[in-house]
C-alpha cells in the first residue's frame, strides 16, 4: 500500500489551532500571575519556537514582558522517540546569573532534554528556572521532573504540527496530529 501523495491526509488532528490558541492565552495568564515580571523566557529549539512565540505575545497580553533567548538542544537524533545524550547545538547569549528564567518547550516526554537545560541554567547562578511544555508525555517519563506548567496531557503517540516535526516536516501545521501509518 502506497503511502497519501498529500502529507496532511496521513495525520489525525489531536488538538486544533483554536484549541491550542486557548490554552495558551490560559497558561500565559497562569505564568504572569506567579512569575516575575523581569523574567527571561528561554525556548528550546526547534520544536518549541511556535509555542514560544505565541506564548510570549500572550505574556505581553497578560501584562508581562519578557527577555526572549534561545537554546538549541538535541536528543532524538532523527528518530521518533529520544535517542540519545542531550548535546547543546546554540546556546544562549544572556547572563542568567541572579535571574529568574522560564523554560519553554514543545513536548515534555522522557524529560531528559528539560532535566539537562534546567541544571545547566541552574549552575550558571539562576535565581530559579520553571519549566512550561505544551504537552506532557508523562508515560514516557525518564527522570523525576515535572512542569511548573503544561498546556495539555499528551497521548502515547508521535505528534507533529505546531513547530513539532518529523525530518523537519509538518512544522507548519497549525494544529498538533499524530501521523497515521499503513
Amino acid at each position: 500500500m502506497s503511502r497519501p501523495t498529500n502529507a496532511a491526509a496521513a495525520i489525525e488532528p489531536l488538538f486544533s489551532a483554536e484549541e491550542i490558541a486557548e490554552r495558551v492565552d490560559s497558561l500565559a495568564g497562569e505564568i504572569a500571575r506567579a512569575e516575575p515580571s523581569e523574567i527571561l523566557i528561554v525556548s528550546i529549539l526547534r520544536g518549541g519556537f511556535v509555542f514560544a512565540a505565541d506564548l510570549v505575545r500572550a505574556l505581553h497580553r497578560a501584562g508581562l514582558s519578557a527577555e526572549i533567548d534561545f537554546m538549541g538542544l538535541a536528543s532524538y537524533g532523527g528518530e521518533q522517540k529520544p535517542s540519545g545524550p542531550v548535546t547543546i547545538r546554540q546556546d544562549i547569549e544572556a547572563d542568567v546569573g541572579g535571574r529568574s528564567v522560564l523554560l519553554v518547550d514543545d513536548l515534555m516526554e522522557t524529560g531528559h532534554t528539560l532535566a539537562f537545560a534546567k541544571s545547566l541554567l541552574e549552575n550558571r547562578g539562576t535565581q530559579r528556572v520553571a519549566t512550561c511544555v505544551l504537552l506532557d508525555k508523562a508515560v514516557a517519563r525518564e527522570v523525576p521532573l515535572k512542569p511548573d506548567y503544561k498546556g495539555f496531557d499528551c497521548p502515547p503517540h508521535f505528534v507533529v504540527g505546531y513547530g513539532m516535526g518529523h525530518g523537519h516536516r509538518h512544522r507548519a501545521l497549525p494544529y498538533i496530529g499524530r501521523i497515521m501509518h499503513d
